[in-house]
């Protein structure tokens, strides 16, 4: 083989086995922190004495942190058209920081190692989507994001089950403790397996503000698409305050991590189904069903808690939105998005999420603890159907636009 023909060789998306061992790399990292955060909701309120609002603000702080540095990560990884070196600094820095939580011993401890952890996410995410996106063609980047969601999905199912199992003989700190090991499996796979892609140099500034201004000047529809998304993430709200509704049920806290592995059960066996059929009738579409399904699983907190079984469906609906959210919403990135501005695109798209996620935590949990759960569920609902409403609105206008220069 020539060294030009190498060259070419070199260039030519990597395909599905980067997406498979990048999926791997997910598992073992989810495995990790799904042990934790199974249990993670419940320490903090029932032992340390934390209200929701607060748990809503560690919650929403430590995810505004991971999508803000999500943009970083992604606007430098195009500057510098590496993907894997931000990817393995993220998923190591959340490596070593996890297993801290065994010595925290107020919220504010929780808080600080929570930070250092979503601070490795958010390194690593968005560079780590840009290098999905560009391993495969646009044409299957639904298929390719559904089998890494359900890869990295069935470790955080594992993950709660191994901390349930842990709990029957030792302690909530045995947990943190031992979340270190899947998470080194995680970053040995990332090292020795998962293969760089070359990608397109950008013909104008790198530098992060550059490249954020020539996205936005450029892809209208992905920026209506963020907005829409926004809307959606402001009335949105994490698992946290599900696992502490099955606990009003009469769940005991031991068998928290085993709703918690419902959720993500459901999240899992969801993943491939919804990316192939955002392939075939259109990722907005599919994106659209999973507002629907959120609005459902918010109605559903507000339902008679009589029976235990109740906590069991409220999460297998919760892990229906979340595994078709998490799938569409970074596989229909590619479409509206060149691919030397991916990075920098997951990570302004996430930063907006981030926010308004933020934002709605905290005001879900004011609400819910302030007033009570009707009130927090009729705030959630509403911004949700602004969202389907603009999403419909979208779909008839924006849904046949291509972005041809995707590899």
């Amino acid at each position: 083989m020539t060294s030009k023909d190498k060259s070419m060789e070199d260039n030519k998306p990597k395909g599905i086995r980067n997406v498979l061992y990048l999926g791997l790399v997910s598992f073992f990292t989810d495995f990790s922190t799904e042990m934790i955060l199974g249990v993670l909701p419940t320490f903090i309120v029932n032992n340390l004495g934390v209200s929701r609002a607060i748990l809503g603000a560690i919650e929403g702080s430590s995810e505004l942190t991971s999508y803000a540095f999500r943009m970083i990560s992604g606007s430098l990884s195009d500057k510098f058209r590496k993907r894997k070196i931000f990817v393995l600094i993220g998923y190591g820095l959340s490596t070593i920081s996890k297993p801290f939580f065994a010595v925290a011993s107020s919220w504010l401890d929780v808080f600080i190692v929570r930070s250092m952890d979503r601070v490795g996410k958010g390194v690593r995410t968005a560079p780590r989507d840009a290098l999905i996106a560009d391993s495969v063609s646009e044409s299957i980047s639904g298929k390719a994001f559904g089998i890494h969601r359900t890869i990295d999905q069935m470790g955080a199912i594992v993950g709660p089950l191994v901390a349930y199992a842990i709990l029957q003989t030792m302690d909530i700190q045995a947990v943190f403790l031992l979340s270190l090991i899947p998470g080194a499996i995680a970053v040995i796979i990332l090292i020795f397996f998962v293969k760089e892609v070359a990608i397109k140099k950008l013909a104008s500034s790198t530098t992060i503000f550059g490249n954020i201004r020539a996205l936005l000047k450029e892809n209208k529809a992905f920026v209506i698409l963020t907005i829409i998304t926004g809307i959606f993430s402001l009335g949105a709200f994490n698992f946290s305050f599900i696992l502490l509704r099955a606990s009003e049920s009469g769940i005991d806290q031991s068998f928290i991590p085993i709703v918690y592995a419902i959720i993500n059960l459901a999240h899992t066996i969801i993943g491939i189904p919804a990316g192939i059929l955002a392939d075939k009738i259109g990722k907005e579409k599919v994106l659209l069903i999973s507002y629907v399904i959120f609005a459902a699983s918010t109605i559903l907190m507000i339902v008679s808690i009589s029976d235990v079984s109740y906590a069991y469906i409220l999460a297998v609906i919760f892990g229906l939105y979340v595994g078709i959210s998490e799938t569409v919403q970074r596989a229909i990135i590619p479409k509206y998005v060149p691919t030397e501005f991916r990075g920098t695109a997951y990570g302004l798209y996430s930063l907006v999420i981030g926010v308004c996620f933020f934002a709605s935590n905290i005001t879900f949990g004011f609400l819910w603890d302030s007033y009570n759960i009707n009130m927090a569920v009729t705030y959630s609902i509403s911004l949700s159907l602004a969202a389907i409403i603009g999403m419909i609105v979208f779909i008839q206008r924006y849904s046949k636009v291509s972005n041809n220069s995707v590899i």
